[in-house]
């Protein structure tokens, strides 16, 4: 039976986001039910929705993809996790897991494109995938990260992107005390190694510094994005979905 989600969605380029009622596809024997609890905003949401990349974005569009919720259940074949289990779900939900760089760990480079959490199609039933500016989503349990005990719910969220985009090249070139480097764009990682970043910063009590917003006041934060009217990292408390709009 599918699940019936509420969130917010682009309509159409570059239009302002607004609620929107979807359907969440039926879990499968390996699907995780996660009801989000908050969802960071990326900047690259907003190129999404208005279709900076060329990429031919799919709309409606509901973005979000820095995704920290809790269990609310699992499929047959899931044994990692159970209901109430605090869970992250990053910028990606599938991949091929076959090709060489999916046998790594290394998802982001799947040979045949990771499938991306939102804007993008399910390699299965090839419905679009919706994202975490919403109060509900299903995913694989392979694309499903655990947060640790210790981890800030709110400031964890910008870690799902923001923070594996640091950690995944530091990783690579064995950045240590002392190291001189540069931070400059980058891709995302994989599972294990955002695994990996979201276990040291619960054992380190590393989070993002954020303003927690409501999701009605998400268009607000998108212009303030486009005038660089931002201190810390937006991070939507998706509580407020129960709010008039």
């Amino acid at each position: 039976m599918t699940i019936k989600v509420s969130g917010y969605a682009a309509p159409f380029v570059k239009a302002p986001l607004e609620p929107y009622r979807f359907e969440r596809r039926d879990p499968r024997a390996d699907d995780v039910v996660i009801e989000i609890l908050y969802c960071g905003v990326c900047h690259s949401d907003l190129h999404h929705v208005h279709n900076d990349w060329g990429r031919n974005s799919i709309f409606p569009m509901v973005p979000g993809h820095e995704i920290i919720g809790r269990v609310l259940g699992v499929g047959s074949d899931v044994d990692r996790f159970k209901p109430g289990d605090h869970v992250g779900v990053g910028c990606l939900v599938d991949s091929c897991h076959h090709c060489a760089a999916c046998e790594q760990g290394l998802e982001q480079y799947c040979e045949e494109h990771p499938t991306l959490t939102y804007d993008d199609v399910d390699r299965h039933d090839h419905s679009p995938t919706y994202g975490g500016y919403s109060d509900k989503i299903v995913v694989s349990d392979q694309f499903v990260l655990k947060i640790p005990d210790g981890l800030d719910l709110k400031g964890g969220a910008p870690l799902l992107c923001a923070g594996i985009t640091t950690w995944s090249p530091l990783r690579h070139w064995n950045v240590g005390k002392g190291t001189n480097v540069a931070v400059v764009g980058s891709i995302i990682g994989g599972i294990a190694e955002t695994q990996e970043m979201l276990d040291f910063c619960g054992q380190h009590k590393i989070a993002s510094d954020v303003e927690v917003i409501k999701i009605q006041e998400i268009n607000e934060a998108f212009e303030r994005m486009l005038k660089s009217d931002v201190k810390y990292r937006f991070v939507i408390d998706m509580a407020s979905l129960k709010e008039p709009a």
